[in-house]
């Protein structure tokens, strides 16, 4: 049975990131700066409440009566029992004889054009592990995006307006960074399971630290250019915010709407249809929140049973990728433009060109992890090259202006020069035509 780390992980950074959050609060407090307090604790509490609602909708504690696990949910230490209880399972297996176990069919990886098909006994210990493990997973995505990275942009701006980089502020960053690249990391660990859900998916070790590497340069980047932005521009940070985050938000609703799909009624069984359109706004909430910072390796698609488009579509990640690098260009521009006495002594050029390169550093571990470490690349229908090749040829199609017109202008540029050949081929044609006998001279 596999040692459950994720969940020792994912408990340790959710304890250290409250309880460093909790002490920088109350040293903002102490500083009278009431603001940042609030927002500190907001940012902390908001992704703590929502922790507790996803680890209790996925073990289904309500329609099961537990009042005293509902109580400690209700209390902020879901995840400290949830663990407890990960390991209370972990180090009881095998020692009695479980009554029944469920046997489980899995497709191993193919070789030389063939997959075989195994077979897997899972006992009840190791089934609630696994769920666990996913609850877990699925928390710690909720923390990175809707608590650690917004945290992060916040201390990192505080920083820049004070000028002034404490130890306490600087261990919280660090952890909220952590936390971010981690439910990355986690966020695409389950794409790879929920999309290739027949297959024996083992990840290794060098798959961990790519992922690791584009996650890390990806986030640091975004929130650093967000940052800089919104400390010239305060007025237009609240529409670049908004308008990423409801164009996420609305998108899979669009396409939704678009395939005329019946509502989803088989998210829950339990769930009213209120109840169901508040779990999928939920969702689609995170969606855009993920999105937000990077890219979101799980596509949420509301008209299929498992809300997630299981398709390899590398045409939506290289526009997402060549649109953020736009957009981040275009927001340094904006800050070097309006940079205020903050950064009189700091290189502006050198900065902007090395953020530009760290977005591209992270672009580059992405293609080295679906081009040679990838789990599953060998099921996939095309590679990664020949997906942004294709990619390419359109994208330079689209731009490429029509024949047609081409022609007509070359066209119309040549007609005043032919005039004069137009009118002695029509006074030959004539000629011809007055002089009878030359026509039968030459039919002979």
């Amino acid at each position: 049975m596999k040692f459950p780390g994720s969940v020792l992980v994912s408990l340790v950074l959710f304890v250290a990131e409250t309880a460093a959050a909790l002490c920088l609060s109350g040293a903002y407090r102490a500083a009278g700066d009431r603001m940042w307090q609030w927002l500190t604790l907001l940012f902390a509490l908001l992704p703590c409440a929502l922790v507790q609602l996803s680890l209790v909708f996925i073990h289904r504690d309500v329609s099961r009566d537990r009042p005293l696990v509902l109580l400690l949910h209700l209390l902020q230490l879901g995840p400290l029992v949830r663990c407890v209880e990960v390991f209370y399972i972990y180090f009881h297996a095998g020692r009695v004889e479980e009554p029944y176990v469920s046997i489980t069919k899995k497709r191993q990886m193919p070789k030389d054009g063939y997959s075989e098909e195994i077979e897997k006994e899972v006992g009840q210990a190791e089934g609630k592990l696994c769920t666990h493990r996913s609850a877990f997973s699925r928390a710690s995505v909720i923390q990175a995006f809707l608590g650690s990275a917004p945290q992060l942009t916040l201390q990192l701006y505080i920083c820049v307006l004070q000028q002034e980089i404490t130890a306490a502020r600087s261990i919280f960053m660090v952890l909220s960074l952590l936390s971010i690249v981690y439910g990355a990391l986690r966020c695409n660990i389950l794409a790879i399971k929920i999309k290739y859900d027949d297959y024996d998916v083992s990840v290794k070790p060098a798959a961990y630290l790519c992922i690791f590497m584009w996650r890390s340069f990806e986030i640091a980047t975004r929130v650093t250019v967000l940052v800089l932005f919104s400390s010239v521009l305060q007025i237009w940070t609240l529409p670049v915010v908004l308008v990423n985050f409801f164009g996420f938000f609305f998108y899979p609703w669009i396409l939704f709407w678009q395939s005329k799909s019946p509502f989803p009624e088989n998210i829950e069984k339990a769930l009213s249809r209120v109840g169901t359109t508040i779990v999928l706004c939920l969702l689609t909430f995170l969606y855009a929140g993920i999105n937000m910072f990077c890219w979101s390796a799980v596509q949420v698609k509301l008209n299929d049973p498992d809300l997630i488009n299981k398709s390899q579509n590398w045409y939506r990640l290289t526009v997402y990728y060549m649109l953020r690098f736009i957009e981040n260009a275009f927001l340094l521009l904006m800050w070097y433009i309006y940079k205020t006495d903050i950064y009189l002594y700091v290189c502006a050029p050198l900065l902007v060109l090395q953020l530009l390169i760290g977005y591209c550093m992270a672009v580059l571990f992405m293609l080295v992890f679906y081009q040679f470490c990838h789990p599953c690349k060998k099921l996939f229908s095309s590679s990664i090259s020949e997906g942004l090749l294709s990619c390419f040829k359109f994208l330079c199609f689209i731009c490429k202006p029509p024949k047609s017109t081409v022609l007509t202008d070359k066209a119309e540029v040549k007609s005043p020069e032919n005039t004069d050949e137009a009118w002695s081929s029509s006074k030959t044609i004539d000629s011809q035509k007055g002089n009878p006998h030359q026509s039968v001279s030459s039919n002979a």
